[in-house]
């Protein structure tokens, strides 16, 4: 037979204990979700080009180099805040950075790219969202680095800041690049 007491303690700590997984969860960063690709091959994929359908792309044609893929969208703000900061990476001429446009209209995420800049070697285009899938895609920005032997190295979820880019991103390519050689 269960007290009294143990009737109002046992609630009290049950509901304190879930209070304080709840605290904990609320602390961690939402950008440091582990990802099950990092240090596995990337998945495959032959898609067509943004700007000329008849040209397809295949993380193949990819291999031996070391290469960023970005996962964006016309229709993602976010993907405008980390624009600046690609075109700033494309620039400097560090590493090839190829586009994924992920569930967009061909004609918005042309005009995207006519309006604000391309910072793509190239960009290929993802309507139906299996390969984002295959990638572990949870929304738009993501990013990846791939090694020269087409391991994931490094994933970015949300848009890069200046401070990710200088801080993270070019160490970790610089890195990669000279173990290439």
């Amino acid at each position: 037979m269960i007290t009294t007491k143990a009737r109002f303690v046992i609630p009290v700590v049950v509901f304190a204990a879930m209070v304080a997984i709840l605290g904990i969860g609320l602390t961690l960063d939402p950008r440091k979700v582990p990802s099950p690709l990092v240090d596995k091959p990337a998945p495959g994929f032959a898609l067509p080009t943004l700007n000329d359908a008849s040209i397809t792309l295949s993380a193949g044609e990819l291999a031996g180099k070391v290469w960023l893929l970005n996962v964006w969208a016309s229709w993602c703000v976010a993907c405008r805040a980390e624009h600046e900061v690609l075109k700033d990476l494309a620039r400097q001429q560090i590493v090839p950075i190829i586009g994924l446009n992920y569930k967009d209209k061909l004609a918005d995420a042309r005009n995207w790219l006519r309006r604000l800049g391309d910072p793509y070697a190239s960009s290929v285009v993802d309507l139906d969202g299996k390969v984002g899938i295959d990638w572990g895609v949870y929304g738009v920005p993501e990013s990846f680095v791939i090694d020269h032997q087409g391991i994931i190295r490094y994933k970015h979820i949300g848009p890069i800041t200046g401070k990710d880019l200088h801080d993270k991103i070019i160490p970790l390519i610089k890195t990669l690049k000279s173990t290439a050689a």
